[in-house]
């Protein structure tokens, strides 16, 4: 899977929503989707950063992407709701996920995690996607094979010291992958978790400020396992949790 040569028509007639599609691994994964065919939905609370990936989507002669600003720590179920309506609306379909949107928070012992960092990190991470997925399942259950992926993290399956906050966040992203998994077993839609492992990202830099970039993989590197969960070559694969880079 980690090796995976994807078709180039892999995706094609397939629409996605990629949140956090403004950088790093999810503006990559757009790019990805769309150089196979999918028509993209960049989501996000940048604009300037959702429109530099739209422009370079386009200009690489790819299907026009559709972007939706909206910052995930201030989002509440009606706008997912009302999220929903308009991706109907406009593409009537709804065929991918891929929840990559994230916040870090702060690395430190857990007695001195803030109340004001364990709302934010949890609303983004766990919240947005949980009432996102909500409002979107409607929409996924009527494609004939849909694909939601999670982002998670080695932290988010064996607790490390000093990640409480972001680990915390990433064990409920594992088990909320896990209940819907079995929830639609045998459905049209399927569930997992991708961990991208050590990535060459921002937020990679900001947690271990003293690597040297250099030595990690690229976003693009690891975009294999991305497109095999996404297309339909992975139809029979629900509830796991994947590794781009096994150890």
């Amino acid at each position: 899977m980690n090796n995976y040569q994807a078709p180039a028509d892999l995706l094609t007639g397939k629409t996605i929503l990629i949140t956090g599609a403004g950088a790093g691994i999810g503006a990559q994964a757009a790019k990805t989707f769309a150089a196979h065919g999918a028509t993209c939905i960049l989501l996000g609370r940048t604009v300037s950063k959702l429109e530099a990936v739209y422009d370079d989507i386009v200009q690489a002669g790819h299907a026009e992407p559709a972007i939706i600003p909206l910052d995930l720590k201030g989002a509440t179920p009606g706008h997912y709701k009302s999220m929903t309506d308009t991706i109907r609306d406009q593409f009537g379909t709804l065929d991918g996920v891929l929840h990559n949107a994230s916040l870090l928070g702060h690395l430190g012992v857990f007695k001195d995690i803030s109340a004001e960092e364990w709302q934010d990190v949890m609303q983004v991470n766990v919240n947005g996607a949980t009432y996102m997925t909500q409002a979107l399942l409607p929409l996924l259950e009527e494609a004939p094979a849909a694909s939601v992926i999670f982002t998670t993290s080695s932290v988010g399956r064996k607790g490390r010291a000093f990640w409480g906050t972001y680990a915390v966040s990433k064990f409920a992203t594992e088990g909320m992958m896990q209940v819907l998994a079995d929830e639609y077993k045998n459905k049209s839609v399927r569930f997992n978790c991708i961990n991208p492992g050590a990535t060459r990202t921002d937020m990679r830099a900001k947690a271990f400020p003293a690597e040297d970039p250099e030595t990690l993989k690229t976003p693009e590197q690891i975009m294999p396992l991305y497109l095999y969960l996404m297309g339909d070559e992975s139809v029979q694969v629900n509830g796991q949790s994947l590794d781009c880079q096994p150890k």
